[in-house]
C-alpha cells in the first residue's frame, strides 16, 4: 500500500502538518491513516515540537497502551486497528477520507452540516474516557475521523490514567504549540493553575477543555467539563 503525507489544508495558511508529535501519513485511496512515531524533519517543516527520542518513545506507549484500551472497550469510538507495527512505531487505522477539522472546513460553525449530531457523539467518547479512567489533553478537531457516521477518535499520545496522579505543566509545554501555549498562560492564571507546581489531572482536563472553547462551541466544552465534574 502507498502512502503520503497527510496535511489540514487551512485556509490563509496552506497546507499544515496535521500533528505536532508524529509524522501523519495516508494512504493513496484515503482508507488508512498512519501515526508515525518519527520525527520527519520535511513533513514539520522545522518546527518540531518532540525531538527528544525518549520524549518520542513515552508518546508512542501512552497512544498504544490508550488506544489499545478504548479499541477493546468501546470498539465503536475508536477507529480499527489494522496493524500495529511495533518495531518502526507506527499504528495503520482504518479511516474514510480526510479528518472531522478537514471536512468541516477547519471552522465549528460548519460541524453540524459535517455530522448533525458530532456534539453527542464527541461526549459519548469523553464519557467513555471518563469511564476508563483516561484523562485525555489533546482535543483538537483533527484528532476526529468520521467513519460511516461515527465519530472517532484518535491521538492518545497526550493521556494520563487517574492512578498517576497529576503533572506539572510545564514539563509538557516543549510538545504543544506555540499558539495553544499563548492561550494557556491567561488561562492557567484564570484557574489558579501555576505551570511549575504540581496539578492535579482534573484541574488539567479543566483547562485542556477551557483552551479548545476556540475549537468548539463554548456550550460543547462546559458540557464536557461536567462530565469530569470540573
Amino acid at each position: 500500500m502507498s502512502f503520503e503525507y497527510y496535511y489540514n489544508n487551512v485556509p490563509g495558511k496552506g497546507l499544515c502538518r496535521n500533528n505536532l508529535i508524529y509524522t501523519s501519513l495516508i494512504s493513496k485511496d484515503r482508507k488508512t491513516f498512519c501515526q508515525w512515531y518519527y520525527n520527519d524533519e520535511v513533513y514539520h517543516q522545522g518546527q518540531n515540537k518532540v525531538v527528544d527520542q525518549d520524549l518520542m518513545i513515552e508518546k508512542w506507549s501512552r497512544e498504544v497502551k490508550f488506544l489499545t484500551q478504548m479499541s477493546q472497550n468501546f470498539p465503536n469510538l475508536v477507529p480499527n486497528i489494522e496493524e500495529i507495527d511495533y518495531r518502526n512505531r507506527k499504528i495503520y487505522l482504518k479511516i474514510d477520507d480526510n479528518d472531522f477539522w478537514e471536512k468541516s472546513n477547519h471552522s465549528f460553525t460548519n460541524y453540524n452540516t459535517t455530522l448533525p449530531d458530532w456534539e453527542d457523539q464527541m461526549l459519548e467518547i469523553f464519557q467513555a474516557h471518563k469511564s476508563l479512567g483516561i484523562y485525555k489533553y489533546s482535543l483538537h478537531p483533527s484528532s476526529y475521523f468520521i467513519v460511516k457516521g461515527q465519530l472517532k477518535s484518535i491521538n492518545y499520545f497526550f493521556c494520563y490514567d487517574s492512578y498517576e496522579n497529576g503533572l506539572t505543566p510545564q514539563d509538557v509545554f516543549s510538545h504543544i504549540s506555540s499558539d495553544r501555549l499563548k492561550k494557556l498562560y491567561p488561562l492557567m492564571e484564570s484557574i489558579d493553575i501555576i505551570p511549575s507546581v504540581y496539578t492535579t489531572l482534573d484541574k488539567i482536563q479543566e483547562l485542556s477543555f477551557e483552551t479548545f472553547k476556540s475549537d468548539f462551541p463554548v456550550t460543547t466544552m462546559e458540557k464536557a467539563k461536567k462530565i469530569y465534574d470540573v
